[in-house]
C-alpha cells in the first residue's frame, strides 16, 4: 500500500504465451489480486497477440523475452517459456534486479541450475521462485502435516505415481524425468524433508500406446538420506485419465494424498466417481496460490516460496536419474551442502 492508501498493482511481464503461460496471464489479470500483466513475448508474436485478444487483456506485445525483463514498466517478470530458455532469462532478469518466477525446470542440468544460484548469491538477495506447486496443494499440504505432526510415525516407504492419459510423439523417454518426474523429484524432498541418496529406474513392458523413442511405463527407485525407500511409476500414456497418487507408509500408520474431489455417481448399474484428464484442472487451485503468493512476496520485498536451490536440487536428482535410465544401475545422488543463503 503506497502513502495515498491505495494499495499498489504489481507489473508483470510473461516470456511465453503457450499453454501455462496464458494460463498464469489470465489468472493474473482476472482471478489473483495485487498485479496485472503489462507486456508478454513469444517468438510467435501473432500467436501472442491472439491469446491477448481471447483473454481480453491488453499489453504490450515483444518478440524478445530480454526485451520485456528490460521494459521499464515491468516490475517482476514470469518465466513461461521453451524449457532451454528458462536459464538465461532467469539468469537476465536476475542482472536486471528483477524478481522472477521460473517456471520448472528452472535449466535442463544441474549445472545450469547452479549457475543461476550462484548468480542470485551474487547479487546478495533473493530474487528467484521456481514454479513447484504441488507444496501449495491443499491435498499434499494436509498430507504435510500428517507427516509433520507424527500421526503415523516416522516415513518407511512412499510409493507414488503419475499418470498422464497420453503425451505426443515429440516426448521422449528422458522426458518423463525432465518434465514429469520433476514434480515428485521436489515434492517428495518437500515431503520427508529428506534428500536423496541414490536412484535407479527400471522399465516393465512397454504399453502399446507408447511410441519408437519412449520407453513407458518407467519405475523409479530411490532412498534417501535417512533411509526412506520411495518408488514412483511413471506412465504417461495410461489412457484413462490424469491421476497423482502418493501414499507415507510410516511407523504407526498410513497416510494417502486425498483425491480430487467429485461427484459420486450411481448410474446405469454403476457405482463411479469421475477422474480428471487435465493437468490444468488437477491442480489449478494450487497454481493459484502459488502465484498469489509470489506477488505478495514480491510486494513485500522478501520471497518465499520454492528458491532457486530447491530448483538446483530437483536437477541434481534429476541428473541422477538421466544417468539411471541409460546404465539400469543404482546411481548416487551427490548433493552439495546448501549455502547460508538460502537457510532462511
Amino acid at each position: 500500500m503506497n502513502p495515498t492508501g491505495v494499495i499498489r498493482t504489481l507489473k508483470l511481464g510473461v516470456i511465453g504465451t503457450g499453454a501455462i503461460g496464458q494460463e498464469h496471464i489470465r489468472r493474473c489479470n482476472n482471478v489473483l489480486q495485487g498485479a496485472k500483466v503489462v507486456a508478454v513475448s513469444d517468438i510467435n508474436v501473432e500467436g501472442a497477440r491472439a491469446a491477448l485478444q481471447r483473454l481480453n487483456i491488453e499489453a504490450e506485445v515483444y518478440q524478445d523475452g530480454y526485451q520485456v525483463i528490460q521494459s521499464p514498466e515491468v516490475e517482476a517478470v514470469l518465466v513461461t517459456s521453451w524449457d532451454p530458455t528458462h536459464e538465461q532469462f532467469t539468469l537476465a532478469a536476475i542482472a536486471a534486479g528483477k524478481p522472477v518466477f521460473c517456471e520448472k525446470p528452472l535449466a535442463m542440468s544441474a549445472e545450469g541450475c547452479r549457475s543461476v544460484v550462484d548468480a542470485e548469491i551474487k547479487h546478495g538477495k533473493r530474487l528467484v521462485q521456481v514454479g513447484f506447486m504441488r507444496p501449495y496443494d491443499s491435498g499434499y499440504r494436509a498430507l504435510k502435516k500428517v507427516i509433520t505432526d507424527g500421526e503415523i510415525g516416522e516415513p518407511l516407504m512412499l510409493h507414488c505415481a503419475h499418470r498422464n492419459m497420453a503425451v505426443p510423439e515429440s516426448y521422449t523417454t528422458d522426458m518423463a524425468i525432465t518434465n514429469t518426474l520433476i514434480h515428485e523429484l521436489d515434492v517428495l524432498r518437500w515431503l520427508t524433508d529428506d534428500d536423496y541418496k541414490s536412484v535407479q529406474v527400471v522399465f516393465p513392458r512397454v504399453t502399446s500406446k507408447s511410441h519408437a523413442r519412449l520407453k513407458d511405463p518407467q519405475v523409479v527407485l530411490f532412498e534417501t538420506q535417512k533411509g526412506v525407500r520411495i518408488d514412483v511409476e511413471i506412465f504417461v500414456n495410461c489412457s484413462y485419465g490424469y491421476d497423482i497418487q502418493c501414499e507415507v507408509v510410516g511407523e504407526t500408520g498410513i497416510a494417502k494424498l486425498p483425491e480430487p474431489s467429485s461427484v459420486q455417481m450411481r448410474k446405469e448399474a454403476k457405482l463411479s466417481n469421475a477422474i480428471l484428464v487435465d493437468w490444468k484442472d488437477r491442480f489449478i487451485d494450487a497454481y493459484d496460490v502459488e502465484l498469489q503468493a509470489f506477488i505478495n512476496d514480491v510486494k513485500a520485498g522478501e520471497l518465499t516460496g520454492p528458491s532457486a536451490w530447491v530448483g538446483f536440487a530437483a536437477s541434481v536428482a534429476a541428473d541422477a536419474c538421466l544417468k539411471a535410465q541409460n546404465s539400469g544401475a543404482i546411481e548416487p545422488v551427490e548433493m552439495p551442502p546448501r549455502p547460508t543463503f538460502y537457510n532462511k
